[in-house]
């Protein structure tokens, strides 16, 4: 079976295409701007490299958040149309904070596990697992000081792109393992995405929203 992952929610464009569990091709771009205009130019692109037409795709995942507005947005919109063009392709979301947390190996994973996102604000973006990667938090926008006393009194894992600036002040944490991924890997976004294809718990992209969008109204 083939699989399809991509991602806009972060500062980027990153598609994965996997046959069975093996990434065969992969897209990675750095964009601050304009992931939507880049990301199904690209998927047509990787599928017609390997002769393929997107009805042959078994499951598409796709990252719903958190991230900025319009990246979700993007990441949501096109699974949506593309799920609507091929109804017989599965399609599931994944959280970012799933993906960073599928990526720790064994050995650095704790009994409390805090995935940190970053907001570009005062606050952070975080959710919390325990060492079987269930969920022990809903994923929350909160500041460093609302954060801090969830992870006192236990050895804890830190990973996400939030957690350089979440240890600039000091903790006084007891830390287990420290991991300071710069984004979810679409490798990682894809496994999730069979992981819950295989165990029968697909659930269609929804946009994962932890705040209202920043707007403004010009004077």
């Amino acid at each position: 079976m083939y699989t399809l992952a991509f991602d806009t929610t972060a500062s980027g464009c990153n598609i994965a295409l996997l046959d069975e569990n093996r990434v065969i091709d992969r897209f990675e771009m750095q964009a601050e701007f304009g992931q939507a205009e880049i990301l199904v130019p690209q998927i047509a692109e990787m599928l017609a490299k390997r002769n393929l037409k997107f009805a042959q795709i078994g499951l598409l995942g796709v990252c719903v958040g958190p991230g900025s507005f319009t990246g979700v947005r993007s990441s949501v919109a096109a699974a949506r149309a593309l799920a609507l063009a091929s109804p017989q392709t599965a399609v599931t979301g994944v959280t970012a904070f799933e993906a960073y947390m599928h990526s720790l190996d064994i050995s650095e994973l704790s009994s409390l596990n805090a995935v940190i996102i970053e907001t570009k604000r005062d606050d952070f973006y975080v959710q919390l697992f325990n060492g079987r990667l269930e969920k022990l938090s809903d994923a929350q926008a909160l500041p460093y000081e609302d954060i801090l006393p969830l992870l006192k009194g236990k050895a804890v894992t830190l990973i996400g792109d939030g957690a350089e600036r979440f240890l600039d002040k000091p903790s006084g944490l007891v830390l287990h393992a420290i991991r300071m991924d710069k984004s979810a890997s679409i490798s990682d976004i894809a496994a999730c995405a069979l992981e819950k294809y295989k165990a029968h718990k697909l659930n269609y992209p929804k946009p994962m929203y932890l705040r209202a969008p920043d707007v403004c109204v010009k004077s």
